[in-house]
């Protein structure tokens, strides 16, 4: 019972920080859940629990969806995750995650200081921080940072903004579904924590997205860069 207790908190934390933002769902629960479930539970009860919120999201956002703005995101996201697999053989993911979180919080640090190149990074470099993504999630299953910063520099509205990011996400976490489901981790436990844990997810969902559409475009790209600093704090904090 206790662990239910616990679950629905953190369902509750990750429905709300994803619907304020419209990424971090998945960087804030996945450890918070490794605290009282068996990590190979938490990582596909962490994925379903993002897949809801970004169908949610989407659903939401749908007048503002366009497929032209994802797909290069995706197109190079593809080939990086088979380098990330081949890095994560070779490699000390402590070492990229203290890479992933110094990167950042720098880049957090230059947008709250600094402004920012806003819509000079685009075209092709939207496949080269796709590829980034891809390697990412590959090698520690964290492939949102890379197209969070993407989409901060575009000069797109914050719906355009939180709607691409979903896009990325629900063809990401529906292949690691996939992937997850088809080497037995989808555990019947895991379907019932996802359950139980559904209520509180649309309740912090809703209440996020509540407080979402007071921010104006300026504001909504400053808690973006706050909560990319949070997320380099926690994922350095984890490491060292």
């Amino acid at each position: 019972m206790e662990v239910y207790i616990y679950l629905t908190i953190v369902a509750f934390l990750a429905g709300f920080t994803q619907g304020l933002s419209g990424f971090g769902s998945v960087l804030l629960s996945l450890p918070l859940m490794a605290l009282f479930l068996d990590i190979r539970e938490a990582i596909p009860l962490v994925n379903l629990m993002g897949v809801i919120l970004t169908v949610l999201l989407i659903i939401q956002l749908r007048a503002h969806w366009e497929w032209e703005k994802i797909w290069p995101l995706l197109a190079g996201a593809l080939p990086g995750i088979p380098v990330g697999v081949h890095l994560l053989k070779r490699m000390d993911t402590a070492h990229v995650q203290l890479i992933l979180g110094a990167v950042l919080l720098a880049y957090a640090i230059y947008g709250l200081l600094f402004r920012l190149p806003i819509g000079k990074v685009s075209g092709p470099w939207a496949c080269f921080f796709g590829f980034f993504a891809g390697t990412l999630g590959g090698a520690i299953s964290a492939s949102g940072p890379p197209v969070i910063v993407y989409t901060s520099l575009q000069a797109w509205t914050k719906d355009q903004i939180k709607v691409t990011l979903q896009g990325f996400f629900i063809v990401s976490g529906l292949l690691i579904g996939v992937f997850h489901a088809v080497n037995g981790l989808t555990t019947d436990g895991v379907i019932r924590n996802f359950l139980v844990s559904i209520p509180t997810l649309l309740a912090g969902t809703w209440f996020g997205s509540l407080l979402y559409g007071k921010f104006k475009e300026e504001g909504y790209r400053r808690v973006m860069l706050v909560l990319l600093g949070a997320l380099g704090v926690f994922t350095l904090a984890r490491v060292l």
